[in-house]
């Protein structure tokens, strides 16, 4: 078995563990998924070197959480998982690395959970070059550390050229909930005004540019980033918040309409309000997409009650993740389990799910 082994030892206090092996291949071969030395060299140079932390130091099949330091937490555990595939591997604002820890930690966070341990399984195409691994992995330890959560114990698999795209990594993560924290789209209510906390589309204008489809002469960043500490004080401002969704693939569509469809009722967008930048509404109306569908890393939506929404702006729009933030509609008793926007020139038009896939492979 090709496994990446770390164990969690916070409360034992034990010195990190540092194998001696190390890599002298340029690039990956099927060897390094042998179980043998190739594979341990892998792990203990790459890996275990780049996520080394004081939650590691012994070898085992699992990582080992003390439950009173959960419990101190909060009363119930978040448990998620993602897997990404994203192409290219590297694109302006962000990389596959960066992209599998902000999207675990974000998935934890939309739930009101305090993201704390992550898993990380690798699977990896014979003949990547072991620099490239070497940044991947030097990326995500940085993402983790931003994020405030430790790579626990992962899992490394080398598969046939040609059977994946360089690498593919699947996170596990866990949080904690804080008791009394009950967010969720079946708690959204009629007047309930719906925020977002930046511009839309940035991640998938990002990764389109980057595969050459594009000659933006401003290129866009993606929005790749951690959401928690903006959810934890909005959460503080507008204690009724009902319902936060990040809008990852499938964009503000998609997320909208889980919610309204969940929740049994209509939501009413304003166009007007929605935040874009001109660069990505601009390439929009030349290739013919959608920007509400398209993916973002590091924007959410947050159904908040209408008393408490302008706390709830002013606090987003004080730090750098909400800065550009914005009300943007409002749940309905209208047209349930239905998105109606209500365009710039007066019209009104039903904002579906999206059918089909406007970017393969943005996530």
């Amino acid at each position: 078995m090709n496994e990446l082994k770390n164990n969690k030892s916070e409360t034992s206090g034990a010195t990190p563990f540092r194998r001696g092996g190390a890599l002298k291949a340029d690039k990956i071969t099927m060897a390094h998924g042998s179980g043998g030395k190739a594979m341990r060299d892998l792990i203990d140079d790459v890996f275990i070197n780049s996520f080394d932390n004081p939650a590691m130091g012994e070898m085992e099949d699992q990582a080992r959480i003390d439950l009173a330091s959960l419990q101190a937490e909060g009363d119930r555990l978040a448990f998620t998982t993602d897997s990404f595939v994203v192409d290219p591997l590297f694109f302006p604002g962000g990389d596959i690395g960066k992209l599998a820890i902000f999207g675990t930690v974000n998935d934890l966070a939309v739930g009101g959970a305090k993201p704390l341990y992550l898993t990380c399984s690798m699977i990896i195409e014979e003949g990547l070059e072991i620099d490239v691994l070497r940044k991947v992995a030097a990326s995500m330890r940085a993402a983790a550390d931003l994020s405030g959560v430790s790579i626990v114990t992962g899992d490394t698999k080398v598969v046939d050229k040609g059977a994946c795209d360089k690498v593919f990594i699947n996170t596990a993560g866990v949080g904690v909930i804080p008791k009394g924290t009950n967010i969720g789209a079946k708690q959204v209510r009629p007047g309930d005004k719906l925020l977002v906390n930046g511009v839309l589309g940035d991640h998938g204008a990002a990764i389109l540019n980057a595969r050459g489809d594009m000659a933006l002469t401003s290129p866009v960043l993606s929005d790749c980033k951690p959401l928690y500490e903006l959810i934890e004080k909005l959460l503080v401002a507008a204690p009724g918040t009902s319902s936060i969704r990040d809008a990852t693939r499938g964009g503000l569509a998609s997320a909208v309409n889980e919610i309204a469809a969940t929740a049994g009722l209509g939501v009413t967008l304003n166009e007007d309000a929605i935040p874009l930048r001109k660069e990505v509404r601009g390439f929009c109306e030349i290739l013919g997409l959608d920007p509400l569908y398209l993916a973002n890393e590091g924007t959410l939506v947050a159904f908040v009650p209408a008393e408490q929404a302008d706390d709830a702006l002013a606090v987003m729009q004080s730090l750098d993740a909400g800065k550009e933030a914005a009300i943007i509609g409002e749940a309905v008793e209208g047209h349930s389990g239905r998105v109606i926007m209500q365009s710039s020139f007066g019209g009104k038009r039903i904002v579906d799910m999206l059918v089909g896939d406007q970017l393969p492979r943005i996530c």
